[in-house]
């Protein structure tokens, strides 16, 4: 799972200016005024506005140049934080062999907290790097989180027990790839906007080739180095994405940057500038009140509840099943191709779909989830279980492709950094209990039937509470166009009152000189 490109927000330190217009990574190319569908409450920028004279003029993206570099640095950085979570299935039985203990009879339970834990944490984090990113720029928080990130799979290879992981991997190595993989996608959109959605495929592409080659990695390395060395490995990775930090390189006002450096005379003034230029209010709670995006932050959030079940357990269930069966890391592999393909197909269908209307792909992405997640259980030889894994990797990609277009369209530009924010942070309660759940049925039942069945009812759940947002939408932009027609026309009527009045004064002038 991946989540979406998102918006720059519009509070942004003055070393690391943001345009407050440029469109979500995965957007459709959009107007500089912003879609014609915005609801009210995204063109009233009350909360989350910066505090200072620093809102200068945004600069237009340069559609390349540096911009490619940034593309594969963020490339990297989806691939490696997605692409090691996306794998977690194989680090799942590893963790079984090195930590399973016969006198534990709910070992699959409490192993499964570590992926899931570890998948949540990057999501619950994101309305937090969403301020973090705003106040301290992309380049710091991004290199700050790689850090963090790769001090925490380090030190989850040296632990003892299962329990120190739900701290090093669970949370401090999650918390660090949240806070490196976000400013990923804020600083897209500085550098792309007519060619943001090529860039998006090819971004988020980059998790998916990862996907499809790690499994096989990381089963030769649990194999013959063991789980732990596996992890020192994996650092490998966390470094090279501290190193592509630095290439978030933002765009600054040249001669207004310099007119005002020199002015300031010493660095003291440089620094009591940006220490004054926080956001007023740091969350914008706002959006809420668009009651489009808060049924849309309900639904996805019931929608995965059984999202994240298969790829932790998909590897322990066909272990189970299929043991006779030695490329088992296929079906991980299938998974990454057509997430690939869907983010790119998809993301391209959905430019072609108007307005708020792009819900119905993730109704349709949902509905086809999960009914793979229930067709699991029945595929009796491994190569259905290949077909369903193909067909769901590829409606994986598609409700991820048109996530940030979806948030673009109910909040508006200014607002989709903190929405998407705020939905990422709602969707790591479900992914992070789904799991454990699974699991613990797994240990109860002595199956997974029963865990993948249930998998599947929760994004049929989401996917109907989702067909209610088109419908709301359209409503609240017919109100908004009937009030802004009478707005309109009582400006009229004031006018061509305020037109007589003056005729007629003038008419009595002129009859009162002619007397």
């Amino acid at each position: 799972m991946v989540p979406p490109q998102e918006e720059p927000a519009a509070a942004r330190g003055p070393g690391e200016a943001q345009p407050p217009d440029s469109a979500p990574p995965g957007a459709a190319p959009l107007s500089d005024s912003g879609p014609s569908d915005r609801p009210e409450g995204a063109a009233d920028k009350v909360e989350g506005e910066p505090a200072g004279p620093s809102r200068e003029q945004p600069h237009a993206p340069p559609e390349g140049g540096w911009g490619w570099v940034v593309m594969l640095a963020a490339m990297w950085c989806n691939g490696s934080v997605f692409g090691i979570q996306n794998a977690c299935g194989v680090l799942f039985v590893s963790m079984l062999k090195t930590f399973e203990s016969k006198d534990d009879d709910k070992v699959v339970f409490k192993t499964a907290w570590v992926s899931s834990l570890s998948m949540g944490m990057i999501f619950f984090c994101c309305p937090i790097v969403s301020v973090f990113t705003d106040i301290f720029g992309c380049r710091k928080t991004a290199v700050v989180g790689a850090a963090i990130g790769f001090i925490g799979l380090l030190s989850s290879s040296f632990v003892s027990s299962i329990d120190p992981l739900y701290l090093t991997y669970g949370i401090i190595f999650a918390c660090g790839c949240s806070f490196a993989y976000q400013p990923s996608l804020v600083i897209l959109g500085v550098y792309f906007k007519k060619r943001l959605g090529l860039v998006n495929g090819i971004v988020t592409a980059g998790s998916s080739v990862f996907t499809v080659l790690l499994p096989f990695l990381l089963k030769v390395l649990t194999e013959n180095v063991g789980f732990f060395y596996t992890l020192r490995v994996l650092c490998i990775f966390m470094f090279v994405l501290f190193l592509a930090g630095f290439s978030y390189r933002p765009l600054t006002s040249t001669a207004k940057e310099k007119e005002r450096g020199t002015k300031g005379g010493d660095r003291f003034s440089l620094l009591s500038r940006r220490k004054f230029n926080l956001p007023q209010k740091i969350f914008n709670f706002a959006i809420f009140r668009v009651t489009a995006y808060a049924v849309w932050a309900v639904g996805i959030p019931v929608a995965l509840f059984g999202y994240f079940v298969p790829y932790v357990h998909l590897m322990k269930y066909v272990k189970e099943k299929f043991q006779n069966e030695t490329n088992k890391e296929v079906l991980l592999m299938c998974i990454g191709i057509t997430s690939g393909v869907g983010r790119l197909f998809f993301g391209r269908i959905a430019d072609y779909v108007p307005g708020v209307k792009k819900v119905y792909l993730q109704v349709l992405s949902f509905l086809f989830i999960g009914l793979m997640s229930m067709m699991i259980p029945l595929c009796r030889v491994f190569g259905a279980l290949i077909a369903v894994c193909l067909v769901m990797g590829l409606f994986d990609g598609c409700f991820i492709s048109i996530m940030a277009p979806i948030a673009f369209e109910l909040v508006g530009a200014q607002d989709v950094s903190q929405a998407i924010g705020f939905l990422l942070g709602l969707m790591s309660v479900p992914m992070t209990v789904g799991p454990p759940v699974a699991g613990l049925l797994r240990d109860q039942l002595g199956s997974y039937d029963v865990a993948f069945y249930l998998a599947g009812i929760p994004p049929l759940i989401g996917g109907a509470i989702l067909c209610f947002i088109p419908w709301i939408h359209s409503k609240k932009q017919r109100e908004i166009s009937k009030t802004a027609g009478e707005e309109k026309m009582e400006k009229m009527l004031e006018n061509q009152n305020s037109l007589l009045s003056n005729s007629s004064g003038t008419y009595k002038k002129e009859s009162d000189s002619v007397i």
